[in-house]
């Protein structure tokens, strides 16, 4: 693992998202990502919660979800659980709606910008697409929602849930990000290969980001206690993922440009 290339790469990116271009960045993604959950909030919400008030209502999990609140002292919790749920099922689609909004509109502009500033003379091989980017990104997010679902129950158990969950969207946030990261100045053996000898040091990238990531995600499931500021609270929750993305995509950047100059470097003959 690269510490010292992830510590560099992540310095570059403090730096880096305080420039204007990049603060501009954050609002294509932020309007996008709100109208969409905006509309999905508006005529989906009501819907899940009813479909988890039934299933809890068929399958006793009232008494279940009592049982388990009063186990941890959260007694009080038991009359929002139901649309406590229905968010927090709705929270990786969230995630990845404002993640894949970041490949698409911002991840292109944040590789020619670093790539101008940072890396001029390295060659643009464009190995990626935009086509190739969307089913990079949906075939991880499938494979992350069926380990995501299967890990529910682990969540129960502390230690588990704390190493596991954080794991999961570092390994998601990685896939999605590099391709879009590599697609402009990779060809695809040369993303393959960096993907290969790097993969710890993205998965760490990755897992601090979604780290990072949890502050917006208690925003969202904090509307619950609160249905009046529910809009303004999953507005603000979006937008802190559309900045935590972009800089993620800076860090990602930073340090994949680096990581390919140095293996071009490396495969240069004697």
């Amino acid at each position: 693992m690269n510490i010292t290339g992830v510590m560099r790469a992540w310095g570059r990116a403090v730096a880096a998202q305080l420039h204007y271009r990049m603060l501009l960045l954050t609002i294509w993604p932020f309007l996008v990502a709100l109208a969409l959950w905006g509309a999905a909030m508006w005529w989906g919400l009501q819907a899940m919660m009813d479909f988890v008030q039934s299933w809890f209502a068929q399958h006793d999990g009232f008494h279940t979800a009592s049982d388990v609140l009063a186990m941890f002292g959260l007694l009080a919790l038991k009359t929002v659980v139901v649309p406590l749920i229905a968010m927090w099922l709705l929270l990786p689609l969230m995630i990845f709606t404002a993640l894949l909004c970041i490949g698409v509109f911002a991840m292109p502009s944040i590789s020619r910008h670093v790539g101008a500033r940072h890396y001029p003379e390295l060659e643009q091989r464009e190995g990626g697409s935009f086509f190739g980017s969307m089913g990079y990104s949906l075939s991880s997010f499938f494979i992350f929602a069926l380990f995501w679902l299967l890990s529910l129950p682990l969540t129960l158990l502390p230690p588990l849930g704390l190493v596991l969950q954080p794991l999961l969207w570092g390994w998601l946030t990685y896939r999605v990000i590099v391709y879009d990261a590599l697609a402009l100045h990779a060809d695809a053996d040369e993303r393959a290969e960096l993907v290969r000898q790097h993969r710890w040091s993205l998965l760490l990238i990755g897992t601090i980001a979604g780290l990072f990531g949890a502050a917006p995600g208690l925003l969202w499931l904090g509307g619950v206690l609160s249905v009046l500021f529910l809009p303004l609270l999953a507005g603000v929750a979006i937008w802190v993922y559309v900045v935590v993305f972009v800089f993620t995509g800076l860090w990602f950047q930073h340090y994949c440009l680096e990581a390919l100059q140095e293996q071009r470097k490396s495969a240069e003959p004697v």
